[in-house]
C-alpha cells in the first residue's frame, strides 16, 4: 500500500511518519484490496484546550473511498483513533463486499 503524508504548516519528523505508515500497514490485514492511503496532519488553534492535533486519513480502496478524521494530545494518539476508526470501516466494507458475491 502506498501511503502519502502530508504535514500542513509544519514539517512532520520522520519518526511520526514511519510510525503512521506502520500503523496503516496493518490494515492490510482487514483488507487486501487497499490501494493508497493519505495522511493529513494539522495543528487546529482552538485556544484553551490543546486536543489541538488533527490527522485525517483517506484510503482508497475499490468502489469508495474511506475517510476518518480524528484529533488529540499528540499526533501519534491521533493516529492510533483515527486508524482504529478507520479498521471497523474496513472491516464492515469487506463484509459488504463478501455478502454481494
Amino acid at each position: 500500500m502506498n501511503v502519502n503524508v502530508h504535514s500542513i504548516h509544519f514539517d512532520a519528523d520522520t519518526k511520526l511518519v514511519t510510525f503512521i505508515k506502520d500503523k496503516l500497514s496493518k490494515l492490510t490485514q482487514f483488507h487486501d484490496s487497499i490501494l493508497s492511503g493519505d495522511v493529513f496532519l494539522r495543528l487546529e488553534h482552538d485556544g484553551e484546550n490543546r486536543e489541538n492535533k488533527v490527522v485525517e486519513i483517506r484510503l482508497a480502496v475499490p468502489g469508495n473511498d474511506l475517510f476518518a478524521k480524528r484529533q488529540g494530545k499528540s499526533f501519534e494518539e491521533a493516529a492510533v483513533n483515527t486508524v482504529e476508526a478507520l479498521r471497523s470501516q474496513v472491516e464492515r466494507t469487506k463484509e459488504r463486499a463478501r455478502s454481494i458475491s
